[in-house]
């Protein structure tokens, strides 16, 4: 992924917007828990303040991935729409106070930087957004599978049995 640095603060302050679309191949944190890196991401980032003047990035990912079912191991399509709100503190010692006064479960407090990598962070929403134990909801019937493994593909000399 192309390096998408921002001045976290001043992008706030500006109440400044981005949105794109990244590759999956360019995530290899997150395609690493995928079965495939076919196809894209799209994301938007935007700056503003909370109801109490602190500095806050929205940000949304979503698009669909490739996961590997935990119960019978085929692949299945998994849609990731993720949103969230990250107020931002000076460092991690004022990130922690911040989010003990907040006391809000709905936005994380991180720390913020004037050279924030929010690639990294898209990827992160990504990652986060990443069920724990991947399922189908019903999982295709396991004859299916039984059936297209043991459909034996024709030999190409069974014409040449034929000719006799």
């Amino acid at each position: 992924m192309d390096a998408f640095v921002i001045d976290a603060f001043d992008f706030c302050r500006q109440k400044l917007e981005r949105a794109g679309e990244t590759a999956l191949a360019d995530m290899p944190r997150l395609t690493a828990e995928l079965t495939d890196a076919q196809g894209s991401l799209h994301w938007a980032v935007q700056g503003g303040s909370d109801g109490k003047g602190h500095p806050k990035l929205t940000l949304q990912v979503s698009g669909p991935v490739h996961l590997r079912c935990q119960r019978c191991l085929q692949p299945f399509e998994f849609a990731i729409d993720s949103s969230s709100v990250l107020i931002l503190a000076q460092d991690e010692a004022s990130a922690d106070a911040l989010e003990e006064q907040l006391d809000d479960d709905s936005v994380d407090v991180v720390a913020g930087s004037r050279t924030m990598d929010m690639a990294a962070m898209i990827e992160d929403e990504a990652l986060l957004a990443l069920p724990l134990s991947p399922k189908h909801d019903v999982c295709p019937d396991p004859a299916d599978f039984a059936a297209a493994s043991s459909k034996k593909a024709e030999s190409p000399f069974a014409v040449l049995k034929n000719l006799k």
